[in-house]
């Protein structure tokens, strides 16, 4: 990883974001993510609107479905730096 050099643009990305992003890669639609996470399609699209919150339960249920871990969701825009880490 010596060669890795981070992206020089950063886009702020709501938890909201982060579902829909996360839902479209794997190709799916609200309802089959309502289906796999048993959460409501209403829920779901209130959350990647950001007119409901994600919190820390339903991040969970979402991250079991979207197979990631539930912090991608939550802290879509956490950046961890090799200075901060040492």
């Amino acid at each position: 990883m010596k060669d890795f050099k981070p992206a020089k643009r950063h886009v702020e990305v709501t938890p909201g974001e982060s579902v829909r992003i996360l839902r479209e890669l794997q190709e799916l639609s609200q309802n089959e993510l309502a289906e796999y996470s048993g959460i409501p399609q209403s829920t779901i699209s209130a959350i990647e609107n950001d007119r409901v919150r994600l919190g820390v339960e339903r991040a969970k249920t979402l991250a079991r479905a979207l197979r990631c871990h539930p912090s991608v969701l939550v802290f879509p825009g956490w950046d961890i730096s090799v200075e901060s880490a040492a």
